[in-house]
């Protein structure tokens, strides 16, 4: 493919690093309908430097990345010596960040930061008690139960690998680990309240049973639908307790939120074990068969794909 063939855009960008998110390995096993058109780049993330700019707000040789935005599914993504895109896609790389940092967070982490920035928006505070972490073993889990203990919270790790996952996710900050079958209401609209908020990457049965373990005015960020997207269950929690369910989209955040975050992700959110979530670097001659490994559950953690290998 030559760069005429990428999909359009005002910015150029020489690819460094890319990474491989559940998303990645949908589209790449063919498991999801992801890419909506033929050919397209695979890839959500990438980093690297400005090859050209017909915008100025960057110029060549800045170091910059993306995530989102439609990469992989509509624009030629991040997977490839190049990446053309929107200006409007691109986020300057902050201070703070190294381009395989960004990709080791990429959109995983990203989406960690922008569910806590939600839940503080709404006024989560550590004293409201702790916050459930469903996905736990995944990337956007194990980097929220860091997030949020560097943050000051207690964050409760859920997942269903209690005994393999349990002394790891304990390691980054997890008060405690417990399976999601721990949270059933056994038919009942309302349960005890238990937790202050969550971060729920799952949907399904298990947001509406920890919907109603949530505390007065506790918050709860949806980030995925791991165990589908029906959500069966009653007002109750929301017009008795005050809960609120907030929808989190990091494909499409705005650009000023987008940067807001990333620079929390450069600061106070930067997780201080970055390599140990993050503890693959592989090149593009292996992406199918991690993302193979990502499909049949016996991938854990973060990869980042070195793209010029």
């Amino acid at each position: 493919m030559e760069q005429a063939d990428l999909t359009a855009g005002e910015v150029v960008i020489e690819s460094r690093y890319s990474s491989l998110n559940y998303k990645d390995a949908l589209a790449i096993t063919g498991a999801g309908k992801i890419a909506r058109k033929r050919p397209l780049n695979a890839g959500i993330d990438v980093a690297g430097v400005v090859q050209a700019s017909d915008d100025t707000r960057f110029a060549p040789g800045d170091e910059v990345l993306v995530t989102g935005w439609q990469l992989s599914e509509t624009r030629d993504g991040g997977l490839a010596d190049y990446v053309r895109v929107p200006a409007h896609c691109v986020t300057a790389l902050p201070a703070g960040l190294t381009a395989w940092e960004a990709m080791a967070l990429g959109t995983a982490g990203f989406t960690a930061g922008l569910a806590i920035s939600r839940l503080r928006d709404n006024f989560q505070s550590p004293e409201a008690g702790p916050i459930l972490v469903t996905g736990a073993s995944g990337g956007v889990g194990m980097f929220a139960i860091q997030m949020l203990a560097q943050a000051g919270f207690s964050p409760v790790a859920v997942t269903r690998r209690v005994e393999a996952q349990g002394p790891a996710l304990r390691e980054l900050g997890a008060t405690d680990v417990i399976a999601p079958d721990t949270l059933d209401l056994g038919g009942k609209p309302l349960g005890s309240e238990t937790y202050g908020g969550a971060i729920d990457a799952l949907g399904g049965p298990v947001l509406a049973d920890l919907l109603g373990h949530i505390v007065q005015f506790g918050n709860v960020a949806a980030i995925g639908l791991a165990a589908g997207p029906k959500l069966e269950t009653t007002v109750l929690p929301f017009i008795l307790r005050g809960v609120s369910l907030l929808g989190i989209n990091s494909v499409e955040c705005p650009a000023p939120r987008r940067e807001a975050v990333w620079r929390d992700l450069a600061g106070e959110l930067k997780p201080a074990g970055l390599d140990r979530i993050a503890h693959e670097t592989i090149g593009l001659n292996d992406v199918q068969a991690v993302c193979e490994a990502i499909m049949a559950g016996e991938h854990s953690g973060r990869t980042v794909v070195d793209v010029t290998r």
